[in-house]
């Protein structure tokens, strides 16, 4: 009786949910809930279920998510990956998992956070999966990445649904793509294990060197009218590699392992079997017979949502490092070769020390060692240091500024001639920008900042005694008091 309250009430709610979205939904057929029973006893609520079948009693889509999924989620939404698993006929199950340096998460599927099988996979059934997923995770809106396929051909869609992110080539597809080929070209079995074997080498320490040696490696060992189907070029795209490159070389390897034995269990049992539900049956009760880690890590959030504020995220090295390579890969792509030169400079010291010692609505404060100057963040953003009143270039406050925020530069924070195209000189830049009247009259300004801070904040008789020895200075160095005012 209880368990026909809680299907009809869950069934209802959700008929709402989908109704706003326009999407028709079934009843929960006894298939569903009986496949899910495990998992509804296990879950403090129930789960997020939504299938329409079609007149074959096939399903037609589907969409899952327990509790416990969401709240992976929820914690960490900042890089999600997203498989695609076929079956015989046809059906594509996407399933979406968290990634990046904050997620330790052990066990296989310990990481999924949804299930998706879209009706077609045209724009208009990717279009209603992605909105279904969005309506019930609210997170979404933090997404900053997503991980696909080299044969992820709905990118458009993706970028539409999810207009902040970044959508990026995943490490582990690209591995799977190039094995993959390296089989199907039939090449002799020493040639093929060296290529398989620098592979997996590459890839634990996907670093630019490496990366470049098996570029030049498939160069000089694949038939040169075969290689263009390697789409060799992907391994001298960084940006593909900074979001994997912070793993180091056992990280990366379990990495991999863990992926690999993940998109093994869902092409068993979901893609072998033609029937889709018999298929996602299968898939929940191995999920629900190998619960035991996510057991465990429902209690260790729990615990930690108890003995940690609820807006602190502690953030760590490899998090940071992430996002300072995210700032360096947009200084590349937006800036000239000099201008990207300069900022990475200031960059540089950002990483060494950084510190913000206070902020407002409109401007924030950058102490970098001993340099204190003021941050305009609106575009195009500025700041009191000479760097940036000299060149108009982001100087090592407004970057640290973007790290402190996890953002990146954007194009309308840069001066049209230093964006990347722009035919301006280096030399003219410079001659017409740096002068010794500019820097004099920096440097007076900064003075005068300084001191007149200092005066507004001692007591009156400091006030008297600091602003005599200024009026003395005064009347010394460019007239009496009755001709020059402080």
């Amino acid at each position: 009786m209880i368990l026909k309250r809680l299907k009809a009430s869950w069934t209802a709610a959700l008929q709402r949910k989908y109704f706003d979205l326009g999407i028709w939904t079934s009843p929960i057929s006894p298939m569903a809930l009986t496949m899910l029973n495990g998992l509804l006893i296990k879950d403090s609520s129930p789960p997020m279920l939504l299938h329409q079948v079609n007149k074959t009693a096939q399903l037609d889509t589907f969409n899952y998510q327990s509790c416990f999924m969401q709240s992976i989620f929820d914690h960490f939404p900042e890089i999600l990956f997203i498989h695609r698993t076929y079956n015989p006929r046809g059906k594509v199950l996407y399933t979406f998992l968290v990634d990046g340096p904050r997620v330790q998460l052990e066990g296989h599927l310990a990481r999924a956070v949804y299930f998706a099988i879209p009706a077609k996979e045209d724009t208009e059934g990717l279009a209603q999966m992605f909105q279904v997923f969005k309506k019930f995770n609210p997170a979404w809106e933090r997404v900053c990445t997503i991980l696909v396929d080299p044969h992820f051909l709905p990118l458009p869609t993706l970028a539409m649904e999810f207009p902040a992110a970044e959508v990026l080539l995943s490490a582990f597809h690209i591995c799977k793509f190039l094995q993959a080929k390296f089989y199907q070209l039939s090449l002799e079995r020493p040639m093929e294990r060296l290529l398989l074997t620098s592979l997996q080498s590459t890839m634990c320490s996907a670093t630019a060197g490496n990366l470049r040696k098996l570029y030049t490696l498939l160069s000089n060992c694949i038939p040169p009218a075969k290689l263009p189907e390697l789409h060799s070029h992907w391994l001298l795209n960084d940006r593909i590699w900074l979001a994997h490159r912070w793993r180091s070389r056992a990280e990366s390897s379990r990495y991999f392992q863990s992926l690999e034995v993940t998109t093994r269990i869902l092409s068993q049992f979901f893609g072998t079997t033609p029937s889709e539900k018999q298929g996602m049956a299968s898939l929940f009760r191995y999920m629900q017979q190998n619960s035991a880690d996510m057991a465990n890590f429902n209690q260790g959030l729990c615990a930690q949502n108890n003995h940690a504020p609820s807006d602190t995220i502690p953030e760590s090295p490899k998090v940071e490092q992430l996002v300072e390579s995210h700032i360096q890969h947009s200084l590349n792509a937006i800036c000239t070769g000099p201008a990207a030169q300069l900022c990475l400079g200031e960059l540089a010291v950002v990483q060494k020390s950084t510190h913000l010692i206070g902020s407002g609505s409109e401007k924030m404060n950058i102490q970098i060692l001993e340099d204190t100057h003021k941050v305009q963040p609106q575009p195009p953003a500025s700041c009191s240091c000479y760097f940036n009143q000299a060149f108009h270039l982001p100087c090592r406050h407004i970057l640290a500024m973007l790290s402190a925020r996890r953002q990146v530069l954007q194009p309308d924070m840069l001066p049209a001639q230093w964006t990347a195209g722009c035919a301006t000189s280096l030399d003219s830049i410079l001659g017409s920008k740096w002068s010794e009247t500019l820097d004099k009259h920096l440097a007076v300004t900064h003075l005068t900042e300084e001191v007149g801070q200092l005066l507004q904040h001692c007591s009156k008789e400091e006030f008297e005694r600091r602003y005599s020895t200024l009026r003395e200075l005064a009347d010394s160095w460019i007239g009496p008091y009755e001709q020059v005012q402080l």
